[in-house]
């Protein structure tokens, strides 16, 4: 079953994509193996760590709103840097629970890496076609440049087959800056993964919740600010945009529900003598709801 629960007058489900494996040392950046190694007991013999790829369904006010996709099952399945055998669960993951993709409304894609809008097309007898028909995809401007014009950089994370498919069908609605999409739901810039890179705010009957993005691809991340991941493009500006959303989760009490952590990847972060602490809120594992852990 899905992880559901609820903010104020909001019904939550975070639903998995899957799971990847990501190379553990570009997980924690600068941060030498030594220092982060006792907290990832699980790696693999190419070095990589399971991450989980946790989307976010929101109901309420009238709208069914889904935050990022996932991988999808377009991706190649051949071995390489980035365990992928273990996607495109999210359609039937979301069907498991009552939700058909024509039952969402709104699209929220936090940034444009395949990881997060890959499950945003699907192949439907050799042709790509958006997989939520009916859902209107809310994304940042200056995310949606950077994906269609990438760099020789970000070439390989930002593919025109996750996004080309909804320009096609005037599917794209595209924003600048923070914008509440439904009353009570807001996408809130939160550059440094990306420049354009977005979290999402849950806020309803005096809860918050926070959906994180990539501000934290390993929990202790969260609690050790200046772990960075080296795949963020601006290290320096993730720190100040972690610092800032942390100490407002802190103050809230904010759920907190992270794409990349073990399913379902949600908790909260206390202070403990002065030190922040991560706490799940459930006993999730990575492979719970997708079928076997890797």
């Amino acid at each position: 079953m899905g992880y559901w629960f609820r903010i104020g007058d909001f019904d939550l489900l975070v639903v998995s994509d899957g799971v990847i494996r990501q190379d553990a040392g570009a997980t924690f950046g600068l941060v030498p193996r030594l220092m982060w190694e006792k907290y990832v007991p699980d790696i693999d013999e190419k070095y990589r760590l399971p991450v989980g790829l946790n989307s976010l369904l929101i109901r309420g006010g009238g709208k069914t709103v889904l935050v990022d996709t996932g991988c999808g099952d377009k991706v190649s399945r051949a071995p390489g840097a980035m365990g992928i055998e273990h996607t495109g669960r999210l359609i039937g993951n979301l069907r498991a629970e009552g939700v058909a993709p024509e039952d969402v409304d709104l699209v929220i894609n936090s940034h444009l890496h395949f990881d997060h809008c890959g499950g945003n097309t699907f192949v439907d007898d050799g042709k790509l076609r958006p997989a939520f028909p009916r859902a209107r995809y809310v994304i940042q401007k200056g995310e949606w440049e950077a994906a269609t014009h990438p760099n020789d950089r970000t070439r390989g994370t930002y593919l025109a087959e996750n996004i080309e498919p909804l320009d096609d069908a005037g599917l794209v609605d595209l924003v600048e800056g923070d914008t509440e999409v439904v009353p009570g739901v807001r996408m809130v810039r939160a550059p440094g993964h990306t420049d354009d890179h977005v979290v999402v705010e849950v806020e309803s009957g005096g809860d918050y919740a926070l959906y994180i993005g990539e501000l934290s691809q390993h929990p202790v991340q969260l609690e050790r600010l200046a772990w960075i991941s080296a795949f963020d493009t601006m290290p320096l500006v993730s720190l100040e945009t972690k610092k800032r959303f942390v100490e407002k989760s802190i103050e809230k009490d904010a759920t907190i529900v992270s794409v990349h952590h073990e399913y379902p990847g949600v908790g909260r972060l206390r202070l403990d003598n002065g030190k922040r602490k991560w706490e799940e809120t459930s006993n999730g594992s990575a492979g719970n709801e997708n079928g076997a852990a890797l």
